[in-house]
């Protein structure tokens, strides 16, 4: 697995939690590739990642000229992975200890698109969980209305074309652009219906209130868009509607 993070300002205790959930994990056959596009006022994020990386060779860092935002960032990671399948993982979030054993069990079993159940938390710790999101299975309609499978996504490399990875033009909802690209190519795609995967939610982050970044929900309503053509929808209409709990 080669496990992509796009790194930009992040904190201290958020950096070090995620690469350890990473470093601590079961199953072992990883590598971590850390694209850092931090400013000049966050040195340290290079500074922690070089001494990981100085302990542990699977631990790759590569500090870019300059921030390139979510997907162009994330895209410099795809570039440093060798691995057979691609790991998207946020650098503030938290994987479960056993979450790529079960993951290799399932792509061992044919899976070529994989995801897991995920988990909200405050910023304090993972057993302060504010919401669980168990997934249903894959289902299209269900992807077309909202991002339901988001992390913890892992997929075949060879489900790609070229090395785009991340469009920029969905930059907010640029996951769940890949996501409706690379589901329809895929040929056996596998929902774990276990909690592996923890969502931080903190101020600023779409977990905590989608509306710290209102472009997403123009990005998610774009990426629909561009599925539903490319498949030959001519008229259609896309609204967004407020989530009740």
């Amino acid at each position: 697995f080669s496990i992509l993070v796009p790194l930009y300002n992040t904190p201290v205790n958020f950096l070090k939690e995620m690469i350890d959930s990473v470093v601590t994990q079961t199953y072992k056959d990883w590598e971590l590739c850390l694209a850092d596009g931090s400013d000049d006022a966050h040195a340290y994020v290079g500074d922690i990642c070089r001494e990981y990386a100085s302990s542990d060779s699977r631990v790759k860092y590569e500090k870019l000229a300059k921030n390139e935002g979510i997907s162009g960032n994330t895209n410099a990671c795809f570039k440093m992975a060798t691995g057979e399948f691609i790991a998207l993982f946020d650098h503030d979030d938290i994987l479960h200890p056993s979450a790529l054993y079960k993951y290799r069990e399932a792509a061992d079993n044919g899976a070529d698109y994989i995801y897991c159940d995920e988990a909200t938390f405050t910023e304090g710790s993972i057993n302060n969980m504010i919401t669980v999101h168990f997934k249903p299975d894959y289902a299209i309609d269900n992807l077309w209305a909202n991002n339901y499978i988001c992390h913890f996504s892992v997929f075949k490399r060879t489900l790609l074309d070229g090395d785009e990875l991340f469009r920029s033009q969905f930059d907010g909802s640029q996951d769940h652009d890949m996501i409706l690209r690379l589901t329809d190519k895929a040929k056996n795609i596998v929902h774990i219906p276990r909690l592996m995967y923890y969502w931080r939610c903190h101020e600023g982050s779409v977990a905590s209130n989608i509306e710290a970044k209102p472009y997403a929900i123009e990005a998610a309503r774009g990426a629909v868009a561009d599925h539903l053509r490319r498949h030959g929808y001519d008229h259609f209409k896309i609204s967004s509607t407020r989530a009740f709990e």
